[in-house]
């Protein structure tokens, strides 16, 4: 797990999650969440299992767009933001990493 600032500047609180396309369940990536609330949008320097030099997050499988790639003003971080029901995520053990 990563910690950092921006952790830091969210609590300190992290987990993995498995996210997974809304539309066939195929594996998307692996994700550490910083701090509560809900999913909004994945900062590529969290993402791993997945290349991030993509423009769109497409799944591999059915090709159901999933987000778009910006850049997060308030931190100027690279990001995708996700389309609203577009993924399932699930919390797994950091060792399962």
């Amino acid at each position: 797990m990563k910690s950092d600032k921006y952790r830091k500047a969210r609590g300190g609180f992290s987990r993995i999650l498995v996210i997974n396309c809304g539309n066939c369940g195929e594996q998307i990536c692996r994700y550490q969440k910083d701090g509560p609330g809900i999913l909004k949008r994945l900062y590529l320097d969290r993402i791993s299992g997945r290349e991030t030099e993509l423009e769109d997050l497409i799944c591999p499988v059915c090709q159901e767009a999933l987000g778009i790639k910006i850049i997060y003003k308030k931190e100027n971080r690279p990001a995708y933001r996700l389309y609203v029901g577009s993924i399932t995520k699930k919390i797994t053990r950091e060792y399962d990493v």
